[in-house]
């Protein structure tokens, strides 16, 4: 009798550790999965292109409408990354060597550009003009003839300058960066350039350069936020949806009025 107390006990206690170990099992499966993936996100962008990306010497830190809007926007989805801005070419070629996730860069949106690059919606509009010396006489396209042109290397000024360069009779130069560019106009080495209008005229403002826009914005289109085809849907769809509450709830037109728009 005593033994059958003994293993009737013995039968209990295991048959208790077992249903313990059941429920225990049962509650992690039914644990919800973390949000966070851990997964912090490389981001290229360009290091001189104000107000969209710039320097501030005063903090030693990036700055500018891109800058802000990404913040933004990762502060709304909630996700991680992180910025290296090594110029406009080189974040391009970052992004499709899969060194960097996307590319934020002041980055028109083209058809061409779509052959490589994956784009979320457009957050701001710009097109190119012609910029020239303050003494220039040059007024028009008709007057680049004989003359050499820079632009910056990989941007649409290039594209534009490069399609009509055999039309108007000038030659190119092209240079790595907007100041580098900028320059060379206003110290009479090049006698124009073409860039994104809202940026040199911001430049030609706060830094008071010694240059002037001519005529009209050309090729005004959207700039955007860019993965390489194919890849970080989910990164696309997350700027999509941040830059849609952002616009909803003031903080896009607070961080364009910081800027002056």
């Amino acid at each position: 009798m005593k033994n059958f107390k003994r293993i009737a006990a013995i039968l209990l206690v295991a048959l208790l550790a077992v249903a313990l170990v059941a429920c225990g099992a049962k509650t992690n499966t039914d644990a919800p999965a973390s949000a966070d993936t851990g997964k912090k996100y490389v981001i290229a962008s360009d290091n001189a292109f104000a107000p969209f990306e710039y320097l501030d010497t005063a903090s030693n830190t990036y700055v500018g409408i891109d800058m802000d809007v990404l913040a933004a926007i990762a502060e709304d989805q909630k996700f991680e990354y992180e910025v290296q801005n090594v110029g406009f070419d080189a974040a391009l070629n970052q992004v499709q060597s899969d060194q960097a996730d996307a590319v934020i860069a002041g980055m028109t949106i083209t058809e061409v550009r779509k052959e490589t690059f994956d784009f979320s919606e457009g957050y701001f509009d710009a097109g190119q003009i012609l910029v020239v010396p303050t003494d220039s006489k040059i007024q028009s396209l008709e007057d680049l003839r004989g003359t050499n042109v820079a632009v910056k290397i990989s941007t649409q000024g290039a594209d534009y300058a490069q399609s009509i360069a055999d039309e108007y009779g000038f030659e190119i130069t092209t240079y790595e960066d907007s100041p580098t560019m900028y320059q060379a106009v206003a110290q009479g080495t090049n006698a124009a350039c073409f860039e994104d209008d809202p940026v040199v005229r911001y430049s030609i403002q706060s830094q008071n350069l010694d240059l002037k826009v001519v005529g009209d914005v050309i090729n005004a289109k959207p700039y955007g936020f860019a993965v390489k085809r194919g890849e970080n849907a989910e990164l696309i769809a997350m700027f999509n949806a941040g830059l849609s509450n952002i616009k909803a709830n003031g903080v896009y037109d607070e961080i364009l009025a910081k800027y002056g728009y």
